[in-house]
């Protein structure tokens, strides 16, 4: 598994769990612990803390976006794993350097999460709701 897939899944894990807990636990502690059960010796812990912290401190405008982009689906009705995947998705989409993870990468990315963690069908929802936040993009830069 490449490294920043494997961290990927670390920061998903975490926030999942933290979610699942109803945000009472201590996600540093869960993240860490996540760290060295599933990436020892992983090459770029920096990279799980920076999505970490850029996905809370940016957590109700990733929501707000999702909320938005899956208009069909209240956001409290979407899985606990595709709300999840779909903040990491949104959160590298919106506020990531393109230089670092290009679009291409960070949807790519979030559907093979929603596929090896969600149900059969959250890779397509995980595709259709990141579609819609990306046009939406494509539509303000032409604005621009």
């Amino acid at each position: 598994m490449a490294t920043r897939h494997l961290a990927r899944s670390i920061v998903l894990q975490s926030l999942y769990e933290w979610d699942f807990s109803g945000r009472k636990r201590d996600l540093v502690a869960m993240v860490q612990r996540n760290m060295d059960e599933f990436g020892p010796g992983i090459n770029e812990p920096e990279f799980i803390w920076k999505m970490v912290d850029g996905i809370v401190k940016h957590l109700p405008e990733v929501d707000g976006i999702i909320s938005k982009s899956a208009v069909e689906w209240p956001f409290e009705q979407i899985s606990l794993i595709d709300r999840n995947v779909l903040r990491i998705g949104v959160y590298e989409l919106i506020f990531v350097d393109k230089e670092e993870v290009p679009y291409k990468v960070a949807i790519n990315e979030a559907i093979e999460l929603a596929k090896n963690y969600g149900g059969i069908n959250s890779g397509k929802f995980v595709n259709g709701v990141l579609g819609t936040v990306f046009k939406n993009l494509e539509e303000v830069s032409k604005e621009n």
